[in-house]
């Protein structure tokens, strides 16, 4: 499966764990959303410029603004 993803500026908490919200679809355009806690990449990217881009988010949508915590397992 391939997704893309964008990253949202909206933040919730999955067992006590900050996670961004990130939205994005899969290969077929079916929309998902992704509760992301981590981010990882290799030693020998450029770290500097992946920690830029990772600042930068964008409004979330309608669909992910008012996230019913009772969804979230």
């Amino acid at each position: 499966m391939t997704v893309t993803l964008t990253s949202t500026s909206k933040v919730v908490k999955l067992n006590g764990v900050p996670a961004r919200i990130w939205e994005g679809y899969t290969q077929s355009g079916i929309k998902i959303h992704c509760f992301i806690t981590r981010v990882a990449v290799n030693k020998d990217e450029d770290t500097e410029q992946f920690e830029l881009e990772l600042q930068q988010c964008s409004a979330p949508s309608n669909d992910v603004q008012g996230y019913p915590m009772s969804l979230i397992l």
